[in-house]
């Protein structure tokens, strides 16, 4: 009995071609990005409920004429064609800016010379950086009422010390000037903030290889010689950080000055925020408020931007 044999490949024992088979786990490839949807979608909720959703909102406002009681009517540009005549905005843009490079020059150059004590290896180092830290855990309302009772004229321990080392013979007036006003503001931000950026430049410091600084001892280099070319490199990225975390809390200002100066004296500590805060709930002009957060939103995406983009540069 014979068996018939296709013509070609069979006929002349040549090896068939392997039948295609299944690739293993193809299916929970199919699967993979529904999962990943779900673990992404809480925070995706988040973003839409918390960011998103009221962005949208204060664009609409910004385009209307929105009175806190009352119904609001389209404006069109007309609230931001108005921000260059709001004299109180304009005004805290020079304060806010002027604030915002001492705060942050204050806050640097005092937390890098804390943070070379505290991550030093001698006796009582993690002490120094629990003390420096401690500050940082009240909150900034709290610690501006702290302030404002220890400059208060009658019985602030501020103005008695003023009186002791005889600085004055009556009040000193930690809040009577403009200028008092602004460092004894700024006094607060540095005892309140320094302990934050220490620690995160003593974890910093902590990350710059022993064998660098022992082989440019060897070497012969100075002091400022291994800060110039080893520890500040290896800092960079840190200071970036604080660089960036710095200049933005400090444009958004705003706790500190409504406790403790509310904005006086004459407006002198009026800072954005302030302003927005003012032209909302003082002035009831919620559209105007809104065009003028927008405006303080856009400037602060193209401060950030402008530095990450400096940073990344010299890096380079």
């Amino acid at each position: 009995m014979s068996t018939a044999t296709a013509p070609g490949a069979a006929a002349t024992g040549a090896p068939r071609a392997p039948a295609p088979r299944r690739r293993p786990g193809h299916g929970s490839l199919t699967r993979r990005p529904a999962t990943g949807w779900l673990f992404v979608l809480p925070a995706a909720l988040i973003v839409v409920v918390l960011f998103l959703l009221p962005l949208g909102v204060l664009l609409v406002m910004s385009f209307t004429d929105w009175p806190l009681l009352g119904a609001p009517e389209p404006a069109g540009l007309e609230n931001y064609a108005s921000i260059p005549d709001d004299d109180l905005f304009v005004g805290a843009i020079g304060f806010t800016l002027l604030y915002t490079a001492l705060a942050t020059a204050l806050i640097f150059g005092i937390s890098f010379v804390l943070a070379a004590v505290s991550a030093s290896p001698r006796r009582g180092a993690a002490f120094y950086r629990t003390a420096f830290f401690l500050p940082y855990v009240v909150g900034t309302a709290a610690a501006a009422l702290i302030w404002y009772a220890a400059v208060n004229p009658r019985t602030g321990v501020m103005e008695r010390l003023a009186r002791a080392v005889g600085l004055t013979d009556g009040s000193f007036g930690f809040l009577a000037t403009p200028d008092k006003a602004l460092w004894t503001t700024l006094s607060l931000v540095v005892w309140k903030f320094i302990g934050f950026q220490v620690v995160v430049l003593v974890v910093g410091l902590q990350s710059v290889p022993g064998e660098l600084y022992e082989a440019a001892r060897m070497d012969g280099a100075s002091s400022l010689q291994r800060l110039r070319w080893i520890t500040l490199p290896f800092l960079r990225p840190t200071l970036a950080l604080l660089l960036v975390l710095s200049v933005t809390g400090s444009l958004l200002a705003f706790d500190q000055f409504y406790v403790l100066t509310g904005g006086g004296p004459d407006r002198s500590t009026v800072t954005l925020v302030f302003a927005i805060y003012q032209t909302a709930f003082t002035s009831f002009d919620l559209g105007r408020a809104a065009a003028l957060s927008v405006v303080l939103l856009l400037a602060l995406v193209a401060v950030n931007g402008l530095q990450l983009l400096a940073l990344r540069h010299r890096e380079d």
